[in-house]
């Protein structure tokens, strides 16, 4: 491993160099009443632990136990080391980076106790004879209005678009390439975005459904090594590109333009409220036609569909039913891809939630007998009750 690659990896992750994890509950009895009681102190960092002031027990934010090393510093490593780099060269690195002796046997050995974590590992044989660890992850900043850290992973592109059922997304691939050199940056100064948009879709048919998966347990994992709340989506966002088995992309920018959503609602037939224009729109002369503009945070390739994924910190609280069908709708006409292929959804730590963007926009004529009723964008569990079918 040479300096300048060192150098280049390091610049597509990068964390602080101590984490202390904050409490969000208790792990006995779930309470969320609970106090600060002192550290504890550990040879490379300190542990904040807390007193439940119902059970009265005495735990830390971590369930993570025993380990000598910052919980950081080994998710760094996990992600080092599924880039490509070799145990050795992942050593070297964090050594460099935070002063911390790992040998490589101590990084294998994290590699098979959090395998469950990193189900990437199966594909990784296969990547390194494709591309080199600088080549792996195209990494660009984006400075739209925010500063956004755009990453795609070429190589597990590749190995999932191998698949049969997945062999239609090559557009997402093309798209996912242009972002480089083909964006125009100009729509993300004077366009709307789309989480600020007000008016909201017809959620008649609309139905939300609640699961528990790998991106749920990813983000208890990672979280639990993060302190800074600001950090949160950057670092889940790293981890899950780097060790995921189908995050393709983070932080994709979309746009999509008046002439699109018209075309939508007359050759498709969808039904989609029209936003204002914003105050930036109006003042700007040199375009005043409306563009709506987004920046997705996750995108998986899984199952045969596309997945568009929000990591929200208090998902059971949330529904940003509008901001990820905006996105569903933008990242349709930049690919050409169909509505019926995109599965949108936003998660935490806790609870994963899911539906399908096309029921938001394209309403059928004859809706289905259901054998109860179900409120209106109400949440469904997978043991929910599905609609009857006429027997033959």
């Amino acid at each position: 491993m040479t300096k300048k690659e060192t150098t280049e990896e390091e610049k597509k992750i990068e964390v602080p160099s101590a984490c202390e994890p904050l409490a969000t509950h208790c792990p006995y009895c779930n309470s969320e009443i609970f106090v600060k009681r002192g550290k504890r102190k550990k040879k490379h960092e300190e542990i904040q632990l807390y007193l439940c002031k119902e059970c009265q027990k005495t735990f830390s934010a971590q369930f993570v136990k025993g380990k000598r090393h910052p919980l950081h510093v080994i998710r760094e490593a996990l992600s080092y080391y599924h880039i490509g780099y070799s145990h050795e060269a992942v050593s070297s690195i964090i050594k460099k980076k935070y002063n911390i002796s790992a040998s490589p046997s101590t990084i294998s050995g994290w590699e098979k106790e959090f395998f469950s974590y990193c189900p990437y590992s199966r594909m990784r044989p296969y990547a390194i004879k494709q591309y080199k660890p600088t080549e792996t992850i195209e990494s660009i900043t984006l400075t739209h209005t925010q500063v956004y850290q755009y990453h795609y992973h070429r190589a597990k592109t590749n190995l999932i678009l191998q698949e049969y059922p997945n062999r239609r997304f090559f557009p997402l691939k093309e798209y996912l390439e242009s972002v480089k050199t083909e964006t125009p940056h100009r729509y993300f100064q004077i366009g709307i975005r789309s989480s600020e948009i007000k008016k909201r879709f017809d959620t008649d048919q609309l139905y939300i459904h609640k699961k528990h998966n790998y991106a749920v347990d990813m983000a208890a994992f990672v979280l639990q090594s993060v302190k800074e709340n600001k950090r949160r989506h950057d670092i889940l966002q790293r981890f899950m590109i780097a060790n995921d088995s189908v995050t393709v992309a983070v932080e994709v920018p979309v746009y999509i333009k008046k002439d699109d959503i018209d075309h939508m609602v007359t050759q498709l037939g969808f039904q989609i409220p029209l936003p204002a224009p914003s105050i930036k729109q109006k003042r700007k002369e040199v375009s005043k036609e409306l563009i709506i503009t987004g920046h997705i945070d996750i995108i998986q390739i899984r199952n045969g569909q596309i997945h568009i994924m929000d990591f929200k910190p208090h998902a059971h609280r949330e529904k940003p039913i509008e901001q990820l069908t905006w996105y569903a709708l933008a990242l349709s006409r930049l690919t050409g891809l169909r509505m019926y292929e995109f599965v949108c959804g936003w998660f935490d730590q806790n609870t994963y939630y899911e539906f399908f963007p096309l029921h938001a926009v394209y309403k059928k004529k004859r809706k289905k007998k259901w054998n109860k009723k179900v409120a209106v964008g109400e949440i469904l569990d997978p043991n929910e009750m599905r609609p009857q079918q006429k027997q033959t």
